[in-house]
């Protein structure tokens, strides 16, 4: 493999190291302002997170960190819109559903888009890959679902739910593809509308849920610490979800997102000292062997992907817009970082809840 695969490869696991780094941060911390301080409003919290994500690229944008690459308008408000509405749908899912209906929920979104990517972009899945994510969706299952009550209405939005999140990741990655667009410059142009569409519906929507008014919350000293530092480490969630996506692909993402659940248990139990049962156990143990067959197997296939490809198709490859941005120094505008092949959402409030 030449230099620039093993620059590639190197960018690839530092987004992943980045987005498990940051987002479990990003729990632990809205935890602590939701559980102990009674800050429930995700939301609305969401919407703050992605305005100053914007903000702070559009400062990036100034020192020339970036460059900005405008293309089809329409794409990018319906991209961020759908974005927005599938936060919301899953923050509605989790106040009309049981905690472990709401986990099944989240789990139902690997194999939905399999089937999506199988459908309409003939992607194929080896039966190894299959098993693999079989074994982590159990281990995940056993670790974190523990009651499945049934209702209409959640079950309707945790289907619309599902469907939602499932497109707007396959849309992060196949967006950064069509338009050679960087995960930067992509984040940058969607911010704006996921913001303003949270923010339009956050405070009704959290104030449906929690029976609270967002504006009258009694903002002490201390929460007002605990949400800056949510929303500055919501810059690194959302910039390491677009990178990670671009980078891989979206089934890969929903994979991270399973293991930062997994390291969301496991520091809940260590440092906030969580109840922890065997069962969380031997989830979570399941889980690591399902992710390292899924990983193995991965690589193992694009392996020999690489050796079927030619000489000419890899110096093709090589000098694609897309790698070349992944590549390219910071003066260059090609980013800090590009496409990959695999969130929440940017990262979801539904992480808040875990």
């Amino acid at each position: 493999m030449g230099v620039g695969g093993e620059k590639f490869q190197l960018g690839t696991v530092g987004a992943l190291s980045l987005s498990v780094v940051s987002s479990v941060s990003i729990v632990i911390c809205n935890k602590a302002l939701m559980s102990s301080l009674g800050f429930n409003f995700a939301t609305t919290l969401t919407s703050w997170h992605l305005l100053v994500t914007f903000c702070s690229l559009h400062v990036a944008l100034w020192m020339k960190f970036f460059e900005h690459k405008p293309f089809d308008s329409r794409t990018v408000m319906g991209f961020g819109v759908l974005n927005g509405i599938s936060i919301g749908l899953l923050n509605l899912s989790l106040g009309f559903n049981s905690v472990g209906f709401y986990q099944m929920t989240k789990l139902a979104i690997i194999p939905c888009t399999v089937i999506l990517e199988t459908l309409f972009f003939r992607k194929k899945f080896s039966r190894s890959i299959q098993m693999s994510l079989s074994v982590l969706l159990l281990g995940v299952g056993v670790a974190t679902v523990t009651d499945l009550q049934l209702n209409a209405v959640g079950s309707i939005l945790s289907l619309l739910a599902i469907i939602t999140t499932c497109i707007a990741q396959i849309m992060t990655n196949t967006i950064q593809k069509k338009f050679k667009v960087s995960s930067t410059q992509l984040l940058y142009q969607s911010c704006p509308y996921q913001s303003l569409t949270l923010f339009l519906i956050g405070p009704f929507l959290d104030g449906f849920l929690t029976n609270q008014n967002v504006f009258a919350f009694n903002y002490t000293s201390q929460v007002v610490f605990f949400i800056v530092l949510s929303c500055l480490m919501s810059v690194s969630v959302n910039f390491s979800t677009f990178l990670v996506i671009g980078k891989t692909s979206p089934v890969t993402y929903q994979v991270l997102g399973h293991l930062k659940t997994c390291l969301v248990l496991t520091f809940g139990y260590v440092l906030l000292h969580d109840p922890f049962s065997w069962r969380n156990i031997l989830g979570i143990l399941i889980a690591v062997v399902g992710m390292v067959l899924y990983s193995y197997f991965c690589t193992v296939e694009t392996q020999q992907k690489n050796s079927e490809v030619s000489p000419q198709q890899v110096k093709e490859s090589e000098a694609a817009p897309l790698i070349a941005d992944s590549l390219s120094k910071v003066e260059n505008g090609g980013g800090v970082v590009d496409d990959e092949p695999l969130k929440v959402p940017m990262w979801s409030s539904k992480y808040s809840r875990e």
